[in-house]
């Protein structure tokens, strides 16, 4: 059974391509985190920093949920979550094959899905598109 996966993150979303036996499913999760806003007065800039870390730490556990079984994972994205993910992947699931990260900007779904799939034609799969999820 061949499974390969891509995904496309942001500290706010995460969009999840998986491919299996040739059918490709698409999985959604939102962080429920609006952008890092630094506060004036009221907690110490270290109790918010903490609190912004430990939403990541839930937000790439629920990532790697889906990721879990993956053989090969690519990872794409415009900022820093793309590596910080690929880090925690090492860390938490070491036998995963993160096959390449890309800086990408803002994409569609549908982008999202066709970069994903065409990576893994290229690797010689055949893709028949599924639902989303």
């Amino acid at each position: 059974m061949t499974s390969n996966a891509g995904v496309w993150i942001d500290h706010k979303k995460a969009v999840i391509v998986r491919i299996q036996d040739g059918v490709e499913e698409m999985h959604s999760i939102d962080s429920g985190m609006e952008q890092h806003v630094r506060y004036a007065g009221g907690k110490p800039e270290d109790q918010i920093e903490h609190r912004f870390t430990n939403h990541l730490k839930e937000y790439y556990a629920k990532v790697i949920a889906v990721l879990h079984d993956a053989g090969s994972i690519l990872i794409l994205g415009p900022g820093e979550a793309k590596g910080e993910l690929e880090t925690r992947l090492s860390v938490e699931s070491p036998g995963t094959h993160v096959v390449g990260i890309e800086t990408v900007d803002k994409m569609t779904d549908h982008q999202i899905a066709a970069k994903v799939r065409e990576h893994f034609l290229h690797a010689g799969e055949e893709i028949h598109p599924g639902r989303p999820k």
